[in-house]
């Protein structure tokens, strides 16, 4: 891999990207889903059938329904970006190595799942360092598991543990029984705990409010996710002097490395808002946000409708994104998995994930399937001049060498 520095930039000019993960917005099943029980998933063009159509013009121009069939979202002849489809090669369906794989670093061993809830040796260890019992210790939904067992931790204070399909180690607690603070601490704990073979990908901490039949999760929510194994791209557009700036929750999956700024948000419209007002101030570098709503409020609540909704929203907003691109920037629109509401399953499921690129440098040709989601980040590390991680870039879509 060669090594790039800014004063061996052949590109003159200031060169930024905006990178926009919609979170579990999958377009089809990979050959390998039915190993996951996820045969028959495809959220976009699924969810778009059961909705009787999407209504996404401005992702219709720019190629979205070249990629697959989406009722509602025809193809077009002449689309404004290059796209196509990429799939994970890392195993699993979660955000941690979807992240990661998207900036390339392939996952080589997968995350540790716990079907049956997780094993005396972690429980009684974590039991033991915050001095309480826990409640739960079983895959669930989480706002189904607060509601199972809500009245029953208000009246003991013990924490709320849950995992699901994917690696993770969930803590829910009530704001007014755990104050947040002590409810992080707690996780902090569970992080220490969970190493070696139990290293989950991330540790959760899920606080929430109300009363029983009325809880609600508050925004305060934190992860606490392993550093990734090897530098991502993120690390080499930090150590070449680029910006880095997430919005939400990016630097949390990336555990802070090869974030410069980290912007706090929550729910898709903040996102978006503070991610385009990053990109605008932002002189040189990438900005990072994953909208969050696509997967945490409607497919993992099997909510057809709010996703549909979610989705034409940020179409809505797709064009104050696209009217600031200038000459050396980029829009990049991906996903880091699926996560299907038509299933009966609530957990995500392992699908390609869509590839949107727009910019004026960009050719808006079709760049197929890519057999690994870490080709994007070798595209954008061949655009900024950096190091590249694991993937091919996709050099045909520039309309000129210099990138």
């Amino acid at each position: 891999m060669k090594r790039h520095t800014r004063e061996h930039k052949k590109f003159a000019g200031k060169k930024k990207a905006l990178l926009l993960v919609l979170d579990g917005v999958g377009v089809g099943e990979l050959p390998d889903a039915v190993a996951y029980g996820d045969q028959g998933s495809c959220t976009l063009g699924n969810l778009a059938r059961a909705v009787g159509g999407l209504d996404l013009p401005n992702l219709r121009l720019l190629g979205l329904g070249n990629i697959i069939p989406i009722s509602g979202v025809t193809p077009v002849e002449q689309p404004r970006a290059a796209y196509g489809k990429m799939k994970m090669q890392a195993a699993g369906k979660d955000s941690t190595s979807g992240h990661w794989e998207l900036t390339g670093v392939i996952l080589k061993k997968p995350f540790p799942v716990y079907p049956n809830g997780f094993p005396p040796e972690v429980i009684t260890a974590f039991e033991s360092r915050i001095g309480r019992k826990v409640l739960g210790n079983k895959p669930a939904s989480g706002t189904v598991i607060i509601e199972e067992l809500g009245r029953q931790h208000l009246e003991t204070g013990c924490p709320i543990v849950y995992t699901s399909a994917d690696s993770v180690f969930q803590v829910a607690a009530h704001e007014e029984i755990i104050p947040v603070p002590q409810l992080y601490r707690m996780c902090e704990i569970a992080r220490q705990i969970l190493t070696g073979k139990h290293a989950v990908g991330r540790v959760i901490a899920r606080p929430f409010i109300g009363k029983p039949g009325s809880f609600q999760r508050t925004p305060r929510r934190r992860d606490f996710s392993l550093p990734p194994p090897r530098p991502t791209l993120l690390d080499h557009l930090q150590e070449a002097g680029y910006e880095v700036v997430s919005v939400g929750k990016v630097a949390d999956i990336f555990a802070g490395q090869g974030i410069t700024t980290k912007i706090p948000a929550s729910g898709n419209k903040e996102i978006c808002l503070k991610a385009l007002d990053a990109f605008e101030e932002l002189e040189e570098g990438l900005v990072v946000a994953t909208l969050v709503d696509f997967d945490t409020l409607y497919g993992h609540r099997n909510d057809c409708r709010g996703f549909a909704r979610a989705l034409a929203e940020f179409d809505q907003f797709l064009p104050k994104i696209l009217e600031k691109l200038a000459p050396g920037s980029l829009l990049v629109i991906t996903a880091d998995h699926g996560c299907d509401p038509t299933t009966p399953s609530t957990d995500h499921s392992r699908e390609y994930v869509p590839l949107l690129i727009s910019g004026p440098d960009i050719e808006p040709l079709p760049v197929g399937t890519r057999q690994t989601m870490a080709d994007l980040g070798a595209t954008l590390a061949h655009f900024f001049g950096v190091e590249t991680g694991e993937g091919t870039p996709i050099l045909e879509i520039f309309k000129s060498d210099l990138f």
